[in-house]
């Protein structure tokens, strides 16, 4: 297609969330010492590309969005859904060079997000830049740094939104590592990253920590 390689994927998940509040408050008052905690399914992330490969380079564009059918409840502190659509428009570029390993990624994005109907409240437009820069040290092992830079371009509406804009931003870094492995003839990936959370406002601020795995469903013959 418009001679690039095009790809569609649906991605989704199971995740736990717990959340404790000293001091809460909300519509209906104060509470105090407020703890709440849920493990259950995300939303759904469609997701939809198109690439380009030129001997080490490598270029695409996405499209990508959520759709909120993960478990939310607005008068819960402890939400693995996000209860609100999403749409995320962007392109990324990677250098691979097979006889070396090496190998440097980078995707920017920008986020469009509806209002959330349970809150009256719309977050703004959103900016993003992914990197991630890894060798392979053998045919299956590799090990890099990665990377993330988040930056709110407009301010956040609606008539919950009391606090104003707020507009909020984040950055991170830290190590990776991957492990590429053969199963039943096809070729499966899991990797691991943990970033240190810095230049925050805004916005939660800690240490992350995220496993994938890539299984392929059919074989590319």
């Amino acid at each position: 297609m418009f001679g690039g390689q095009p790809f569609i994927a649906l991605g989704f998940g199971l995740g736990g969330s717990r959340v404790r509040a000293d001091l809460a408050t909300s519509s209906s008052g104060t509470e105090i010492n407020r703890s709440d905690a849920l493990w259950a399914g995300t939303d759904l992330y469609p997701f939809a590309s198109l690439g380009w490969t030129r001997g080490n380079d490598n270029a695409m564009v996405y499209v990508t969005g959520d759709v909120p059918t993960g478990a939310y409840q607005a008068s819960r502190l402890a939400n693995i859904g996000i209860g609100h659509g999403a749409i995320d428009l962007g392109g990324g570029y990677t250098y691979f060079d097979a006889k070396s390993g090496a190998e440097f990624s980078a995707v920017a994005g920008i986020t469009y997000n509806w209002e959330n109907t349970h809150t009256d409240y719309k977050n703004g437009l959103d900016s993003h830049l992914d990197w991630a820069a890894s060798r392979f040290l053998s045919p299956s092992w590799a090990i890099g740094v990665a990377g993330y830079v988040y930056y709110q371009l407009t301010g956040d509406s609606g008539s919950g939104a009391v606090l104003g804009p707020f507009k909020s931003r984040v950055a991170a870094l830290g190590p990776e590592v991957g492990y590429q492995f053969q199963v039943g003839g096809q070729q499966w990936y899991a990797n691991v990253r943990a970033y240190w959370e810095f230049w925050a406002k805004n916005r939660y601020e800690g240490t992350a920590v995220f496993a994938t795995l890539n299984i392929p469903l059919a074989s590319g013959n």
